[in-house]
């Protein structure tokens, strides 16, 4: 489950095209990852059902660097809990579902609305979980600093591209000028808590 952190400040019109946008992103993209596809439910949330631990920390950071790569003016609120869903699951629409998982999950919802965290992950272990979640206030972190006219192309270049003189050369900028945006970015500590993260989950089979 997600949402839209402060959405009564946006432009509410524009919020619903670019969550409507992000939604069919990455539904396409994760079509074969997807039990019951990315459903936005409230004009400022959306939910669905995910095969696996993997594809649901691979989905969370998908949508963030697309935000970034289109250059979107809000942040989400994330909770991805493992958990029991009692009713058939809804291949077409996340509607019309019940069971504890989805209880829970909108409980940690509202609970992570009251503190400064964006990402929850409950996956069981309570150790791994706390290793992810605590990589992504990390990654958070190096996002926050990112402004999204004079950083976010850059950044996303970056994510794409990672070798600073190709960037340099997909940007038309001074490749000196890249190296040093590369560096004052964090863009090497973004990738490494990004491995970090989707790696994690496999501590639980060790």
């Amino acid at each position: 489950m997600c949402d839209v952190v402060k959405s009564r400040n946006k432009d509410q019109k524009q919020l619903i095209k670019e969550l409507k946008q992000t939604v069919l992103f990455i539904n396409r993209k994760y079509s074969k990852d997807i039990l019951s596809p990315l459903t936005i439910t409230l004009g400022d949330e959306f939910q669905g059902i995910i095969k696996n631990v993997e594809s649901g920390l691979s989905i969370i950071i998908e949508i963030e660097e697309y935000i970034i790569k289109k250059k979107f003016d809000f942040k989400l609120r994330y909770v991805f809990n493992v958990g029991d869903i009692d009713t058939q699951i809804n291949a077409k629409v996340a509607h019309e579902m019940l069971g504890v998982g989805l209880t829970e999950t909108r409980t940690k919802l509202n609970q992570l609305k009251s503190t400064d965290n964006r990402i929850n992950v409950s996956m069981g272990d309570e150790i791994i979980s706390s290793v992810i979640n605590n990589s992504f206030v990390v990654l958070d972190n190096i996002i926050n600093k990112w402004d999204i006219e004079d950083d976010y192309e850059i950044a996303s270049t970056f994510l794409e591209y990672i070798d600073y003189k190709i960037v340099a050369e997909k940007l038309n900028r001074n490749r000196s000028l890249i190296w040093k945006r590369e560096k004052t970015l964090n863009i090497r500590s973004y990738r490494a808590v990004k491995d970090i993260i989707q790696q994690a989950h496999l501590l639980a089979h060790l």
